[in-house]
């Protein structure tokens, strides 16, 4: 008898399309991951080291640059949802205002399809007023959210440790993983997770 494979194995992953309404979303049948998380947090990195493509997502040299959200098709299973980074100070309120909106329409649409919410923080600073304002905005749509703290590698180990220990237990209905885009830790944790929430492990 075969043993059974807990952990997901990403097999393709390939950009689809950037949406910036409603019109162009793709089809619900597939499940859909969403990554959320403030420009400069490695967001792009951990969806890199997520599915083992150097580029699959790229992050931009300018933050706020980009505002559309970018689907990604994965196993030809399942849909990645790349959402604009949020709170960069230097861009016009007008451009942070209308990111903001469009971020607030994504999560809060029942139509829009959001199996799994992946909330991505900087493990060293830690959550920020924009992060608990992303958090209760996709508690409310009762989405169901993990935080990711990720860059854990940096910093004193003693203070992530304890800066990610405060964050679960201020949110102890949230899992919060411990994540290194640099070094690997966190993604097997990370992939089981989104392996239970598309319903399969392959």
């Amino acid at each position: 008898m075969y043993a059974i494979r807990t952990l997901m194995e990403i097999r393709s992953a390939k950009f689809m399309k950037g949406v910036i309404g409603s019109e162009g979303l793709p089809e619900t049948a597939r499940p859909t991951v969403a990554f959320f998380g403030r420009s400069n947090v490695g967001k792009s990195s951990v969806i890199n080291t997520l599915v083992r493509q150097r580029d699959l997502a790229r992050s931009s040299s300018r933050p706020g640059r980009t505002t559309e959200i970018n689907y990604f098709l994965v196993n030809d299973a399942w849909h990645l949802a790349d959402l604009p980074g949020y709170g960069y100070a230097k861009l016009p309120m007008e451009k942070r205002e209308k990111i903001r909106k469009h971020i607030l329409w994504f999560a809060g649409t029942p139509e829009v399809r959001i199996d799994l919410a992946v909330l991505v923080i900087d493990a060293e600073i830690g959550m920020r007023v924009t992060d608990r304002e992303a958090l209760g905005i996709l508690s409310e749509a009762g989405r169901r959210t993990i935080i990711l703290a990720n860059k854990s590698d940096r910093g004193r180990r003693n203070d992530i440790t304890n800066g990610i220990r405060s964050i679960r237990g201020e949110f102890p209905e949230s899992t919060v993983i411990r994540y290194s885009s640099k070094t690997g830790e966190g993604r097997k944790d990370l992939l089981d997770t989104i392996a239970g929430t598309v319903g399969f492990a392959q």
